[in-house]
């Protein structure tokens, strides 16, 4: 290495390069690594602070997650009394009033009818535990069925971020650099979407009729004894922006699986939980899934931690067999357990399910009187207080803006300046997978008419803002 200087004294100076380069701005790998998000000072209430002292109002609970708001003390203080019992146990070996807690809690909240529990760490765990447990069900069951290695999802659906749930997702652009690497054994059929997806003409019967016999045909293509489970969200979140299916879909969706001899998976990352009006999404559509993922709005952030539920029947044959054939060292971790049963209990004990339904209603009717007549708006549509807004060049052709416009974005990047103050969350491809922006609002299942009369004034703000100073191609 050639020497930086020479000292005084004819000595060579060597200085190391990487000291003269400016350090950088974070060590952790953001997602944009061009511009680190803001930091936060403190949380409370539905209000984040940031360091720069703007006080946000968070009318997301980031992705759906911040079911109680921030800064609940009695969440807090279920944490530290489990610490004070024990933080981790490995779940080979043992147990914790916490695990325990939390999954009799959750098996109460479904009147009898899931079974058990599997408590993991995220949404993207919860599915890929789904999918090996809907195969091992038929693996144990006698005669078995091994020929069962497919799964049928929806296109614009989003299932996680690992391999096996990407695969199953039908997200295009987040499909798209990992393509190669995705699994071959899932296949994707239409979603429920009547803004985008049903026909001139057609009523919600023949739709639904349609979609259903979509469904069976697809059966057939792969063949009938090949397939596991039909896996779809109830309320499609951040794929489609708040897509709740039609009356009757997914009875129609059940009888086609129950005629092959398929399972019926839910994904309620999102949607479940209380979000959209009910503890389970499943008992507003009159059908009950055989396994269901759950997470985000089950700790409400408080620590990591989903799950997946499961019908006796899977629970059988997993007894007659070899049990569950899956497991994470930090499943059922006792701190995430402890969050979420207080998370749990809040709900139920203060009712907040039914503060959804009210305060959702109420959301609704205010986003439908201040933004149905906007030129940009396309759909607003939702349950509970889970909510989407989707824009569009043109109602009439409901034609979506080019995707490199980044509407979505737009929307909530402005929204996040100060004289807005509001976070909502964005997101894109609810046309195609590629086409198509929304946002969500999904504030505290606690919220008051106050709080939601606050979130769609700024709301409203921000899009007639946007729309009035921007042209988009």
């Amino acid at each position: 290495m050639a020497p930086s200087a020479i000292d005084d004294d004819n000595n060579a100076v060597y200085v190391s390069r990487a000291r003269e380069q400016p350090p950088p701005l974070s060590a952790v790998l953001h997602r944009d690594l061009r511009q680190p998000p803001p930091s936060v000072h403190h949380a409370l209430g539905n209000y984040i602070t940031l360091t720069s002292g703007q006080r946000i109002l968070d009318a997301t609970g980031g992705a759906a997650v911040s079911c109680l708001g921030h800064g609940n003390m009695r969440v807090k203080e279920a944490i530290v009394s489990q610490m004070d019992e024990v933080s981790y146990c490995h779940s080979s070996f043992f147990t914790s009033s916490g695990a325990e807690g939390l999954a009799t809690e959750l098996i109460n909240s479904t009147h009898g009818q899931m079974m058990k529990a599997f408590i993991v760490n995220s949404g993207s765990e919860a599915m890929e535990a789904a999918m090996k447990l809907a195969r091992q069900y038929f693996l144990e069951l006698s005669p078995c069925q091994p020929s069962r290695t497919r799964f049928i999802a929806r296109k614009e659906s989003y299932h996680g971020t690992t391999l096996g749930s990407l695969s199953m997702s039908g997200h295009v652009v987040r499909r798209k650099p990992f393509e190669a690497m995705l699994l071959d054994n899932v296949s994707h059929v239409s979603p429920c979407n009547p803004y985008r997806g049903m026909l001139d003409g057609e009523d919600i019967s023949q739709y639904v009729t349609r979609l259903a016999q979509e469904l069976d045909d697809e059966f057939w293509r792969l063949g009938p004894h090949t397939v596991c489970a039909f896996v779809a969200e109830p309320t499609v979140g951040a794929a489609l922006g708040c897509v709740p299916a039609v009356k009757g879909y997914f009875k129609a969706m059940k009888a086609v699986c129950d005629k092959y001899g398929a399972l019926l998976i839910f994904d309620e990352v999102m949607c479940g939980m209380g979000r959209t009006g009910s503890r389970h999404a499943w008992e507003l559509e009159g059908v009950v899934p055989d396994i269901q993922t759950i997470g985000k709005g089950l700790s409400g952030g408080y620590a990591p931690v989903a799950g997946v539920l499961m019908k006796q029947k899977v629970v059988n044959a997993l007894d007659k067999g070899t049990g569950f054939v899956h497991g994470h060292t930090y499943q059922g971790h006792a701190l995430s357990c402890a969050a979420a049963l207080e998370v749990q209990r809040i709900v139920r004990e203060d009712n907040l399910v039914e503060n959804v339904c009210r305060m959702g209603n109420y959301l609704a009717k205010s986003l439908r009187v201040k933004l149905w007549d906007h030129p940009n708006v396309g759909d607003i549509r939702g349950r509970g207080l889970f909510w989407g807004i989707e824009f569009v060049k043109d109602r009439k052709t409901k034609t979506p803006f080019d995707p490199r416009s980044g509407v979505a974005n737009i929307i909530h990047t402005k929204a996040m300046l100060p004289e807005y103050s509001i976070s909502l969350y964005p997101g894109s491809g609810s046309v195609d997978g590629v086409s198509g922006d929304h946002i969500i609002i999904s504030p505290a299942y606690n919220v008051t008419a106050e709080d939601v009369d606050a979130i769609v004034a700024a709301t409203v703000a921000v899009i007639e803002d946007v729309f009035n100073e921007m042209t988009f191609p």
